[in-house]
């Protein structure tokens, strides 16, 4: 009969705990079955995409990035952490033992008024095991396992960015290299254009406004060598502390001409949830806030827990050591506690239906992320097509222009106004250039690089 009621009443909490509410309907989402742009030739992802740069400097920087750099050395910490938690969670799911010892020395008188010294020790074994009947302890145990693993695919998403800052602070280093020569070039031109004019204002065959334009032309060019030697110096440093060194000087390797664009990665948006680690990291910890939901709802059921103690008593007053044990059982099962254990449960389905909304967040951005860089590469190689195309007649009307003011047909303000536009096509065009190439890197990072969740899908 009493087994019956005990039964009855764990039915009843069982009852009060009932099934996990459903997450919001907003934290779900479709995968489209394409995407908007479509670019070809696409071929499989190769973990070390960054060798498709062709540039062994770059691969170099990248792997010494991966190896040394502190951001890297953080997460794995954490991930270390995480696993020590998670260790420590399981640990509730088997029994403790404890061994004590105690000891005591004692004077005292007896029932004649004599003097007694006595020594006594008592070792004693304690057990201890809660019945997990209800499946709180192994539900806290998943949730710790779920919060060690997302941890982990937070450090694959940290190496992730860090692969891809150092691929593209490095192109953009190369970017700045071939602007520096620019500038440098067209100083020298400036430098013998300045010459020329002087020498004609000398001997009264130009006006000085001639010369004074060109004079000016100089300096504007001259401004720009030390503003981009001080960006070069910048991204040198960033460059550095990425790859976990101080800022110092960084090797160079191919130009940015010569540096190959690898190919489009061939990943469907259906794939992308098991190709991005924040994606998994946001899916971990969804699945780690929904057991900690079914934890707190069994805090209504009974907690059973078994304990044992063994031991002997050794004493000098005793001519044989007597043992000593016991064993018991408690059962406890909340009746009253002011709502905080529905509380907790409420606020741990807070805690999940937040979790389940950044998922999708994720998702989402996951999916823009992609679309915006996808556009970025077929935009930028129309605008550079039609860079080149400029450029060439720029410079064209440039020498034009020249053989015009040479002839006497035209003033020097029309010479000033072509090298102003080739100077900005070019700088321009380098920047779409490396725009290309960056655009690369941030779509391989978007379609996660070379990582792949090996958990199988749900």
């Amino acid at each position: 009969m009493r087994r019956l009621v005990a039964l009855a009443a764990a039915g009843l909490l069982s009852g009060c705990a009932g099934l996990n509410p459903a997450a919001p309907p907003q934290a779900t989402i479709a995968p489209p079955p394409a995407w908007r742009t479509t670019l070809a030739p696409a071929a499989p992802v190769d973990g070390a995409w960054w060798d498709g740069f062709g540039d062994p400097v770059l691969t170099a920087l990248v792997r010494q990035a991966r190896e040394h750099n502190l951001d890297l050395a953080i997460a794995a910490a954490r991930v270390r952490e995480a696993r020590a938690q998670e260790q420590i969670a399981r640990s509730q799911l088997f029994p403790s033992l404890d061994l004590g010892v105690g000891a005591s020395r004692a004077r005292s008188l007896d029932a004649f008024g004599r003097t007694m010294e006595s020594t006594a020790a008592q070792p004693v074994f304690q057990a201890a095991y809660e019945l997990d009947l209800f499946g709180r302890v192994a539900a806290q145990a998943t949730a710790a396992r779920r919060s060690a693993e997302a941890t982990e695919a937070g450090a694959d998403a940290a190496a992730l960015s860090v692969e891809a800052a150092t691929a593209s602070g490095y192109i953009t280093l190369r970017a700045l290299d071939a602007r520096l020569t620019v500038a440098r070039a067209t100083l020298s031109s400036r430098a013998e254009a300045l010459r020329i004019a002087r020498a004609r204002a000398r001997v009264g065959y130009t006006s000085d406004l001639e010369l004074r334009q060109a004079e000016s032309e100089y300096e504007a060019t001259a401004q720009l060598v030390p503003q981009v030697e001080q960006q070069i110096a910048r991204q040198e440093d960033a460059l550095s502390v990425l790859v976990g060194v101080a800022p110092r000087v960084v090797a160079r390797g191919q130009a940015l001409s010569a540096l190959r664009a690898p190919p489009i990665p061939d990943v469907l948006p259906a794939d992308l949830l098991r190709r991005r680690p924040d994606i998994a990291q946001a899916e971990l910890t969804l699945a780690a806030t929904d057991a900690s939901l079914a934890s707190a709802r069994a805090q209504f059921l009974p907690q059973i827990r078994l304990t044992a103690t063994a031991g002997a008593v050794l004493s000098s007053a005793l001519r044989d050591p007597v043992a000593v044990w016991s064993i018991g059982g408690s059962v406890l099962a909340p009746i009253l506690n002011g709502g905080r254990l529905r509380a907790q449960a409420g606020a741990a389905a807070a805690r999940r239906d937040q979790a389940a909304l950044a998922y999708a967040r994720t998702v989402l951005t996951a999916f823009r992320e992609v679309e915006d860089n996808l556009a970025a590469v077929s935009r930028l190689a129309d605008q550079r097509t039609h860079l080149a195309r400029q450029r060439a007649a720029t410079a064209d009307a440039l020498r034009h222009a020249q053989n015009r003011y040479q002839a006497g047909y035209s003033p020097y303000l029309e010479v000033v106004d072509a090298q102003r536009a080739l100077l900005s096509v070019d700088l321009t065009l380098l920047q779409v250039e490396a725009d290309q190439l960056n655009a690369r890197v941030s779509l391989y990072q978007a379609m996660g690089g070379g990582w792949r969740s090996e958990r199988p899908a749900p």
